[in-house]
């Protein structure tokens, strides 16, 4: 295995479990332009790659399918997982908020949301998904124009600006900027040397493009969703976060067609191998 990606993986073993997480990343990323289900078996062969026991992996696909995420359906023996229609909004905005560029029609305003008490805890996760930030419990604020998840459909809407001192206060008060700002400049210290090898001419086999294409997506969403792509005008001049998608970008666009031929032949669902992936998969990142 590439020195690199060696490297990205011990680094991830010394973190906290993520196993759900990563699964996660793996329907998203890779499942869902293919259909959107598959075989267990194919995941414990990702997972065997990253030295994760199959036994982690099935508790990890049992907690997702309890908690509404993903359905499993029996054929013999053999275990089959799709994405639950719970996950499809939170998946789809996930998605934009990942691959898509940044808006560039920002009005010069933003949404501010008031929720309640009881729908509070339901909509807290959709929410930040979405790209919304809280400055106050119950209070959600986004550049105008983001889609309001369902979750929060009843809230109280209101458009405030961000051109005054009071406006800015609360932008400040809604997103951590600088820990994003650090959390975007460790990532791009964690997959700067896979593109340098990448560049240099490094080929990866097959397995080790498509696993190295999950942790990029796995390290990169955990950044990119808890940041509101806040307009150009609000951030500052070396805000971080215009690199890492670069570098995302680039890693990314270099590992989609040796990856997508291990899914070609190692990727089953319940009628057989995976259908290929939609166009959508090529535009992603501006490719």
């Amino acid at each position: 295995m590439a020195h690199p990606l060696s490297r990205i993986i011990d680094q991830l073993k010394r973190e906290p479990s993520r196993t759900g997480s990563i699964v996660i990343t793996v329907f998203g990323d890779a499942i869902v332009p293919r259909g959107g289900s598959v075989w267990l078996g194919t995941l414990l062969e990702f997972f065997e790659s990253l030295d994760i026991d199959s036994g982690v992996v099935r508790t990890a696909m049992s907690r997702l399918a309890a908690d509404g995420w993903l359905t499993r359906e029996k054929v013999g023996r053999n275990s089959f997982y799709r994405l639950a229609d719970k996950g499809h909004q939170t998946f789809e905005a996930a998605t934009r908020h990942i691959y898509d560029p940044p808006p560039s029609d920002w009005t010069g305003r933003f949404e501010l949301l008031l929720i309640n008490g009881e729908d509070r805890d339901a909509s807290r996760e959709a929410l930040r998904n979405a790209g919304f930030g809280s400055p106050l419990p119950g209070v959600w604020v986004a550049p105008s124009g983001v889609p309001v998840p369902d979750e929060a459909a009843g809230a109280i809407r209101l458009e405030v600006s961000a051109e005054d001192d009071s406006g800015r206060r609360l932008l400040s008060a809604s997103w951590p900027l600088d820990r994003t700002a650090d959390a975007y400049l460790k990532f791009m210290k964690t997959f700067e040397p896979l593109r340098t090898a990448i560049g240099r001419g490094t080929t990866l086999s097959d397995a080790d493009a498509f696993t190295a294409r999950i942790l990029l997506i796995h390290h990169y969403r955990r950044v990119v969703l808890r940041d509101p792509l806040l307009p150009e005008s609000l951030l500052p001049a070396d805000w971080p976060g215009r690199a890492a998608r670069e570098l995302c970008g680039e890693i990314y666009r270099a590992l989609l067609a040796p990856s997508e031929q291990w899914l070609d032949g190692h990727g089953t669902n319940e009628k057989g191998p995976l259908p290929a992936a939609r166009k959508l998969l090529e535009r992603r990142f501006g490719a």
